[in-house]
């Protein structure tokens, strides 16, 4: 196996981690800390999860974007981003900044404790706000996902 196909592998494995982890979060987790299913106690159940999860979300993202940006270099990728056939590389850039500020700036620095305070008054709405903020996040990484392995494989999806 060569460097450019262990970059590959890694990239891959960390987003199926970090983005089935959004899956699991948004369409299981989520829904079941809302109806009370893990207790009563709705904000400690969500930061259970949460806790145990945020920094394997955070470890994928660092192989993520460090595996991504080798194979870039690597392999002179560079053009491709003036290019609209290669949107997906834009959207793979862009979701993963995206996630990258929300899980190491945005979450730690303000969205924690705005969030705990939100929560601990109006728990239905913060909590309703944050499935609606995850279900939008998980759309943006399937619609990135579905068209990265589409248009690197030569296919294009859109």
């Amino acid at each position: 196996m060569n460097d450019v196909n262990l970059a590959r592998a890694l990239h891959v494995l960390a987003v199926v981690i970090w983005i089935g982890g959004v899956s699991m979060a948004t369409t299981i987790v989520l829904p079941a800390v809302r109806r009370g299913d893990l207790g009563a106690d709705r904000l400690k159940a969500f930061r259970a999860v949460e806790h145990r999860f945020v920094w394997q979300a955070r470890i994928a993202i660092l192989v993520v974007g460090l595996s991504g940006f080798y194979m870039i270099v690597r392999q002179d990728l560079w053009d491709r981003f003036g290019s609209p056939a290669f949107w997906w590389m834009h959207a793979m850039a862009g979701v993963w900044v995206l996630f990258a500020l929300i899980l190491f700036v945005a979450e730690p620095l303000v969205l924690h404790r705005s969030f705990q305070r939100w929560a601990s008054t109006q728990p239905d709405r913060a909590l309703a706000w944050l499935q609606k903020a995850h279900y939008l996040l998980l759309a943006l990484a399937v619609v990135t996902i579905l068209g990265a392995v589409a248009g690197s494989w030569g296919g294009a999806l859109f």
